[in-house]
């Protein structure tokens, strides 16, 4: 049985002695020699992933002002910081919106321009007291400027990632990008083979105080990130770095259309060989990463699972889904991973980075939970109504008018021969077929490509589906599209109203 210390690790990497190699190369070697003479041969393993990881952000202290201020607001160029704690100190969060430029710019941005050097505008306000008097508060610094600007990442480096498809007719986007309409692309993240959390599933040498390439500079674990689910294979981790030392070529803003911002972060982990069992958790590959292709055209926090896949499956360009070949696409990079990886290999081998055990192991045993919610949800089923007038695609346009001057309503769903929707006409529809030549029937005038909803979707999602669409009426479908309600931006509005 193969043991070594950490001692003795680390003083081949001081001796210039120790053996390092990267997880994409510890596969071939334990292919080769078997786990354990690959555990006598090798001494770290070095891993590495660059993806965006939302739940990133940095921790500023600007110093005092003259006179004093105890900062209740703070923006950063028009992107709001959480100031909830002392008088000077900010956490500007990588997710936060601009307040003037929405999608195209926000926290991410801040902290890769602070990283680059740029000027950046403060504004703070204040209810000002008698220790702290100003109220008011306006100018510019960059990160020379700042006493500490610490970065600190609560949900960092997922073991692996669900893989999103879209199984609706409209292109939906989404924090794993644009998804195409009925299973039209697939978009994945995480890095497989050179993952950190897969190269050490069991949090032998992962854990509170593991030196870490954090951004381009060394970093540290701090302990186990939020959501974090080792149980069910997504292990998450809490990071802490100097953002004064990092690199832009590894911390990047970007924008996700319709989504919102994130920030690509560059992290890597050197694994320390001690025994034959991370020489063989070392030597996974990406056949061995298995996740779930999840259906994310379903609003809910449960989407349906469309299949499994690998990683060594995603990366080859393509999946199959429902008998037909699916393109595939990284969210992240694994060109920038495996460069990490490298790096990080480099670091070791000059005798600049060193291993250590944790201070405390990370829990092995753990399941991320759903939110606790103490009020019921209401579905559209709970407000919609219920007795619906359909008409005949084949009814003329007089016979429609007619029905909807007798009833309380605007909007007529349109039904075929056999009753199924296939249409929607609303009193604009008549009022423009009275004007125009050649429109006598329903099917001529009606809107055929309808937003319909079904009974047990929440309101919420209605709600932005009719905003989103600028329409203000639904059908509601069963599962064989037979109408059996209907919806409208009143009866949410109605609603909304008396929750108030």
């Amino acid at each position: 049985m193969v043991e070594k210390s950490i001692e003795e690790i680390n003083r081949r990497i001081k001796e210039d002695n120790v053996n390092v190699v990267t997880a994409e190369e510890m596969a071939g070697i334990v292919g080769e020699l078997g786990a354990k003479e690959a555990a006598k041969e090798v001494d770290v393993v070095t891993t590495g992933t660059f993806g965006a990881m939302c739940s990133s952000g940095v921790w500023l202290n600007f110093g005092h002002s003259e006179p004093p201020m105890k900062m209740n607001k703070v923006f950063l160029n028009g992107v709001e910081a959480y100031s909830g704690v002392a008088a000077v100190d900010a956490f500007i969060g990588a997710g936060q919106l601009s307040e003037t430029e929405g999608f195209d710019y926000g926290g991410a941005h801040v902290i890769e321009d602070l990283i680059r050097g740029k000027s950046i505008d403060l504004h703070a306000t204040s209810y000002g007291t008698d220790c702290y008097p100003r109220k008011t508060l306006d100018t510019t610094l960059n990160i020379y400027d700042l006493n500490q600007a610490i970065m600190i990442n609560p949900r960092n480096g997922y073991q692996k990632y669900n893989v999103a498809t879209n199984g609706i007719n409209r292109t939906i986007y989404t924090y794993m990008g644009s998804l195409l309409p009925n299973y039209g692309n697939v978009t994945y993240s995480g890095a497989g083979v050179l993952s950190p959390l897969s190269n050490d599933p069991d949090y032998q040498t992962i854990g509170v105080g593991t030196p870490i390439f954090l951004g381009g500079a060394k970093g540290h674990i701090i302990g186990e990130g939020t959501q974090h689910s080792p149980e069910t294979n997504f292990g998450t981790l809490m990071l802490r770095g100097d953002l004064k030392d990092m690199s832009a070529d590894y911390i990047r803003a970007a924008n996700f259309h319709e989504y919102g911002t994130s920030l690509y972060v560059g992290m890597g982990i050197p694994i320390p060989i001690l025994n034959e069992q991370l020489a063989q958790s070392t030597a996974v590959t990406d056949k061995d990463v298995v996740t779930n292709v999840l259906d994310y055209g379903v609003p809910s926090r449960d989407r349906p699972v469309i299949r499994k896949v690998n990683y060594e499956e995603l990366r080859s360009g393509s999946i199959e889904i429902n008998g037909k070949d699916t393109p595939t696409s990284s969210m992240s990079s694994f060109k920038k991973s495996r460069e990490i990886a490298e790096e990080l290999k480099k670091w070791v081998a000059a005798g600049d980075f060193f291993v250590n055990t944790p201070s405390q192991r990370l829990p092995a045993k753990a399941t991320c939970k759903p939110m606790r919610q103490t009020t019921r949800n209401p579905l559209v089923q709970d407000i919609m109504a219920k007795d619906v007038v359909v008409i005949d695609e084949n009814a003329t346009f007089h016979e429609a008018a007619k029905m909807i001057m007798e009833n309380t309503f605007s909007h007529l769903p349109v039904v075929s021969e056999d009753g199924k929707l296939v249409g929607i006409v609303t009193a604009w529809d008549i009022s423009k077929a009275v004007a125009e030549t050649g429109c006598n029937y329903v099917k001529d005038i009606m809107t055929k490509k309808v937003l319909t909803s079904n009974a047990t979707d929440p309101i919420d999602i209605a709600a932005r589906n009719l905003d989103m669409k600028e329409v203000s009426a639904m059908p509601v479908i069963d599962k064989d599209r037979y109408v059996i309600g209907i919806i409208t931006s009143n009866d949410i509005s109605k609603l909304f109203a008396r929750r108030r």
